[in-house]
């Protein structure tokens, strides 16, 4: 437990109704403290890859790099980054997005791959991800130690976007097999444009890895309204419905509260003893109806708590942020409003972990006990 001193430190860092407001909620995975004073991973201009796309050589990671998905692997934490090229306009979504792979032995200090180890290629997902990218990653591993991957396919031209699914064995070669709700229900979803999909997990021992709960595996997906689907392989996935046949709500927007403009998937949640925890990104309103302690825009990171034995039901929520844009790296950059958007979560050194995209333009991380 923490002492006197250690509880007034804290408070200083959380702010002392959010402490106050955590404790009431023993469920809730915190308190986060920053680990790092800045970015961990950004943009670096002279990074090279030859594009099969375009058959020219490309500044992969030369304009942002941020909403990061991880996972351990060897005592190292391996993060899987988005990253955006210098093509197109100086707008949000008009570059190219890879994903990057970085590798730390503190979780802090970390080395690169050249390359990206995740791209839009000449193969059967081209449509859906050209031109446009892949983005904003999550990342479980299986018991038998397969790693799958939930991204989102982007494609300008068609101005659609769908979570993809990718399994590999490195996290370097990866196996595409196409959109997650494909065929699902006779095709009924083949035409919905969804995004932000974490997959439920379970610790065994020191490790994370995907969760089955009453013989299924869990994922929790979507942005503006978040919904639960279902798979029995981890890549064909189906939503679970309500009563009129539509997509079950389990979280929406609430006004006053920092995710007064939407709720959007965090990264993959954790099943505890006191149920299914999900860290989810919450985007304040625009409007009067915004929470008015933060920037109208910005996102923060809410928590919510499902039940155990059937995680569309929805059993607690935070009702404040356990986590928010405060430093100038997460206000200032492509999306100044203020971004900490969480897509990594990971247990290490006996702390968990929580990487997530500062104002869509670099990666940060933040700790907290493992109670």
């Amino acid at each position: 437990m923490l002492g006197r001193i250690g509880l007034v430190a804290v408070g200083l860092v959380l702010g002392v109704g959010t402490l106050a407001a955590q404790a009431q909620q023993d469920w809730v995975i915190g308190p986060w403290v920053r680990a790092s004073d800045g970015p961990v991973i950004a943009p670096k201009k002279d990074s090279v890859f030859h594009d099969p796309v375009s058959g020219a050589p490309v500044h992969w990671e030369a304009l942002h790099t941020f909403n990061p998905a991880a996972v351990v692997r060897g005592g190292k934490i391996y993060v899987l980054y988005r990253a955006e090229d210098d093509s197109g306009a100086m707008q949000i979504g008009m570059h190219v997005s890879r994903l990057g792979l970085a590798v730390s032995g503190d979780g802090v200090h970390f080395e690169r791959r050249p390359e990206p180890v995740f791209y839009p290629d000449k193969d059967a997902q081209a449509e859906r991800e050209q031109p446009g990218g892949v983005e904003d990653p999550r990342v479980v591993e299986t018991e038998d130690g397969t790693y799958v991957l939930t991204y989102t396919q982007w494609s300008r031209k068609r101005q659609a976007y769908t979570v993809g699914i990718a399994t590999s064995k490195d996290l370097e070669h990866w196996t595409k097999h196409g959109p997650a709700f494909a065929g699902a229900k006779g095709g009924k979803y083949d035409a919905l444009k969804y995004k932000s999909a974490g997959i439920v997990t379970r610790r065994v021992g020191k490790k994370i890895v995907a969760a089955k709960i009453d013989g299924r595996y869990w994922m929790y997906w979507g942005e503006i309204h978040v919904g639960v689907a279902t798979s029995e392989d981890l890549i064909h996935w189906t939503p679970v419905e309500d009563g009129d046949g539509k997509p079950v709500v389990l979280l929406e927007a609430r006004a006053g509260k920092s995710d007064s403009g939407f709720p959007e998937t965090g990264p993959p949640a954790v099943l505890t003893e006191r149920g299914v925890v999900l860290l989810y990104n919450a985007k304040n309103a625009d409007s009067e109806t915004r929470d008015t302690s933060l920037a109208a825009g910005a996102y923060s990171v809410q928590e919510a708590l499902f039940d155990a034995k059937n995680p569309a039901k929805l059993v607690d929520r935070t009702s404040e942020p356990v986590f928010r844009p405060e430093r100038p790296f997460e206000q200032s950059g492509q999306y100044a409003a203020g971004t900490t958007f969480a897509e990594g979560l990971v247990l290490f050194q006996g702390k968990w972990w929580m990487y997530y995209g500062c104002a869509d333009s670099f990666v940060g991380v933040a700790s907290a006990p493992v109670r």
